[in-house]
């Protein structure tokens, strides 16, 4: 699986401050897990369903400078919130989000992609039994998809706080909205961020100080 543009927004974009214990849903290649392992002292789960990911995302843990404290294990959200007891103060995930559409024929990639293991309201009612109460749930998503998601943590008593809108570039509207949800309702905070300048030639000042402590060649 490669390195997508969703999750390094997301692990860059987090809010990880107070968050001793994380838990990162779908890790796929364990990236936003040691993202966050990069930028904090938290002990971090990343859980993966696909075993080929679950494999690869523990390959990369050991080969990083972080390995004491982040662990992949290969499990169904929904399994593994049936067999936890304990609170997380912050659950991420960049979740699979197709729907009724054509699948990958690699089975990975559709697993990847397709929501039909891990559907919205799954996921928000399991991250809401294990989130601590002043815990954060944070995800990233298309518009249309994004929407529906609010709509259902809503309904589940989880409320959005902080609403960042990507823009691919000053010319285009919206095509991903970064979320944080919490028990706690608050005021949202929103903002917007473009990835790329208007001749799509590079990235904006922006995204770079957003992710540069990730990306080698800024």
């Amino acid at each position: 699986m490669k390195v997508g543009t969703d999750g390094a927004l997301l692990g860059a974009w987090v809010n990880i401050s107070g968050a001793k214990t994380v838990l990162d849903v779908g890790t796929g290649t364990g990236l936003i897990s040691l993202m966050i392992a990069q930028r904090t002292s938290a002990e971090i789960l990343g859980i993966e369903i696909e075993k080929n990911a679950a494999e690869e995302a523990s390959q990369n843990v050991q080969q990083s400078p972080w390995k004491n404290r982040v662990s992949i294990e290969n499990i169904s959200f929904q399994d593994f919130v049936d067999k936890i007891t304990g609170n997380f103060e912050l659950i991420v995930s960049n979740p699979p989000f197709f729907s009724n559409s054509v699948k990958n024929d690699l089975a990975n990639l559709a697993i990847a992609r397709h929501n039909d293991l891990l559907p919205f309201s799954d996921l928000i009612k399991g991250a809401e039994s294990l989130l601590s109460e002043s815990g954060r749930l944070a995800v990233i998503l298309p518009v249309i998809q994004a929407k529906e998601f609010i709509e259902l943590a809503k309904f589940e008593g989880l409320n959005l706080a902080r609403l960042t809108k990507v823009r691919p570039s000053a010319k285009k509207g919206p095509n991903r909205f970064l979320m944080e949800f919490t028990k706690i309702k608050t005021m949202v905070k929103q903002d917007f961020l473009i990835i790329y300048n208007e001749m799509g030639s590079d990235y904006t000042d922006s995204y770079k100080q957003l992710t540069r402590d990730f990306y080698l060649k800024f």
